[in-house]
């Protein structure tokens, strides 16, 4: 055997050692539709609304003045409240109640343009039975009000509700260039408070997260500027620091849309569509103090949607993609190897033009189904997990 022979065999044995092969089979997915004629269908949320042990799914229609709930299992539609324009985003946050029935608070008066955006934040309270109208109570006006979500940032076990609205109040398109505000509420007080210091520019997406294991949720925003971690402090003082920079074009084309955090071999990385409303599928995983940036997918159109979970039972979580143009599809990226650097990509539903997905067990088998919403198609649709599981 020559030398150059000998060092390439070496070479493919310590690859092979260095970055095992994972051999869990690919999630496999039966489809259903719940509903059609979700006018402008923008997110997609899991629920247990009845408390009867299954988890519903509430959906939200950027074009209708209704927000509707589907009862689990057989996908009843019911209204929760109406009269509403422009709905952008909703959360689920426990009422305190002795029924366990949580309360919902919803972001809508939403546009993208901040001079013509109200950004209402409105309480929805049920009462008795959670089928009927719900009781709608005005709490907040923030322009751009977009994302919201909950988090414990002390550790207490009592969640707030975070506010990230999508610009400054005097922003203007393209640029975006304002001091964009990160507001949180505390149930019962329902008083807007700010986390400073803010982010500059176009922020898109929000994720919780206890980013350093020690029981108090931190959350990660992505936008304009890349992607940051705000943490409160003991002291009561909120800090933010940049986690990486996004997507290396020019600003507005810089930074990052939305953003999930997975774990590979017990690894975390950082999934990130890429830029704002972008094309592009990046992972981040940790490279010393930085976080080394890898683009897996550069064929979205108009990606809007991306998380992570463990589809097949492995330990390891895939990530599921989903964009509104061009081929208006859902994708799911399941790492090759356990450094995360090599990455499979199937389709999961070639005719979602997903503006939003969620994931959870639907129907109690302990598999991680997946459900989203389209906003040019108006569907909602739910992916049960049949897949074997390693």
């Amino acid at each position: 055997m020559t030398n150059d022979i000998l060092w390439s065999v070496r070479r493919l044995a310590f690859t092979w050692f260095a970055l095992p092969i994972l051999a869990a089979p690919p999630p496999q997915f039966v489809v259903h539709t719940v509903a059609s004629g979700l006018r402008g269908g923008y997110q997609v949320v899991i629920a247990d609304l009845n408390r009867d042990g299954k988890p519903d799914l509430i959906a939200l229609a950027s074009g209708m003045p209704e927000l509707v709930w589907y009862e689990n299992p057989g996908w009843e539609r019911h209204v929760i409240a109406g009269g509403f324009t422009q709905m952008i985003n909703l959360a689920v946050v426990a009422s305190g109640r002795a029924d366990g029935i949580p309360d919902i608070v919803l972001a809508s008066g939403f546009s993208n343009v901040a001079a013509r955006s109200v950004g209402i934040v409105s309480l929805l309270q049920h009462n008795g039975d959670p089928r009927d109208p719900w009781t709608v109570t005005e709490i907040d006006r923030l322009t751009t009000s977009h994302r919201l979500r909950t988090a414990d940032v002390d550790g207490s076990g009592k969640r707030i509700v975070v506010n990230a609205p999508l610009t400054g109040a005097i922003a203007e398109p393209p640029d975006y260039r304002d001091r964009t505000p990160l507001v949180f509420y505390r149930p019962g007080e329902w008083k807007r408070q700010e986390i400073a210091p803010g982010n500059f520019g176009l922020v898109h997406g929000i994720y919780v997260v206890d980013w350093d294991g020690d029981g108090r949720d931190e959350i990660l925003t992505g936008g304009f500027e890349g992607i940051h971690l705000f943490k409160l402090g003991q002291d009561g003082v909120w800090t933010r620091l940049e986690i990486a920079a996004g997507s290396p074009e020019p600003w507005p084309k810089s930074g990052t849309s939305d953003i999930a955090v997975g774990r590979i071999a017990k690894e975390r990385f950082l999934a990130a569509i890429e830029p704002w409303h972008g094309n592009q599928v990046a992972i981040y995983r940790r490279n010393g103090s930085n976080w080394a940036r890898q683009a897996i997918d550069d064929t979205l159109a108009d990606g809007h949607t991306i998380l992570t979970a463990d589809l097949n039972g492995d330990g390891n979580d895939a990530v599921i993609a989903g964009c509104r143009g061009g081929p208006h599809s859902v994708y799911i990226y399941s790492a090759e190897d356990q450094a995360g650097r090599r990455w499979s990509k199937q389709t999961l539903d070639p005719d979602m033009p997903a503006a939003a997905c969620a994931v959870g067990d639907l129907n109690g088998d302990g598999r991680v189904d997946i459900a989203c919403i389209g906003s040019a198609s108006g569907t909602l649709k739910w992916y049960e997990n049949s897949g074997a599981r390693k």
